[in-house]
């Protein structure tokens, strides 16, 4: 396996709920080498998706460091925080989060028009990954015309626009039939074998363990065991 691209070291997430503090990660130490495929799972309210969340930079931790490709984004301000999303995490939730004004291919080109690529490179990048996911024939569709299984594919091109080093996925087949879910798994797996892309998944469903290499278990914001398949 490749060199650690993302190390998590004593890391806590403490919210303040009134008078009372509330501790969603207690002490988080973690590695992830670059090329891993790894399921983070747990029960509802473990802490994997706050941790989820950190490692993508939509969050800062209450204390302890976050190391993406060496670089420590614990501390970082909101604008360094997006840049980094911007061009190194391309995110996949359960529920779609698209733009329902915006065509298919205007949700996938989004986050390159966030980058400031030109429009014409970047409908031409939309066109390729919605030819890569199936989509070709719904480009010009709204959301609101597409099945679940459907907006999951745009979710996923969208995620692959900026070429990034991670994908997130958060409960990916979460709102998907068991056919189209294994169709998402099997496409995330290609992307991870064919192309080394980090997979990180974050999920409930057992079942999705048998994709990955790493299985990361969390419970009560402690981390219980890391498991190699």
């Amino acid at each position: 396996m490749g060199r650690t691209l993302i190390e998590l070291t004593d890391l806590w997430k403490i919210y303040q709920m009134g008078e009372v503090e509330f501790a969603a990660l207690k002490g988080v130490n973690l590695e992830i080498d670059k090329g891993e495929f790894v399921a983070v799972i747990g029960p509802s309210g473990s802490g994997k998706s706050t941790m989820m969340n950190l490692i993508g930079c939509l969050d800062l931790p209450s204390r302890g460091v976050i190391r993406l490709d060496t670089e420590d984004i614990s501390k970082l301000g909101e604008s360094d925080l997006a840049q980094i999303r911007g061009k190194k995490i391309g995110f996949i939730f359960q529920q779609f989060n698209l733009i329902p004004t915006l065509s298919v291919l205007e949700n996938v080109m989004l986050p390159l028009e966030f980058q400031e690529v030109a429009t014409s490179v970047a409908q031409q990048r939309g066109l390729y990954l919605l030819e890569m996911v199936g989509l070709n024939d719904r480009v010009h569709h709204l959301p609101s015309q597409l099945s679940g299984g459907e907006r999951q594919r745009v979710a996923i091109a969208r995620s692959l626009a900026v070429d990034p080093d991670i994908i997130l996925a958060d409960e990916p087949t979460g709102n998907l039939d068991s056919k189209t879910g294994k169709y998402i798994l099997d496409f995330l797996n290609g992307l991870h074998t064919n192309e080394g892309k980090t997979i990180i998944i974050v999920t409930h469903d057992l079942n999705l363990v048998k994709y990955a290499e790493k299985v990361v278990h969390i419970k009560d914001g402690e981390i219980e065991k890391v498991e190699y398949t």
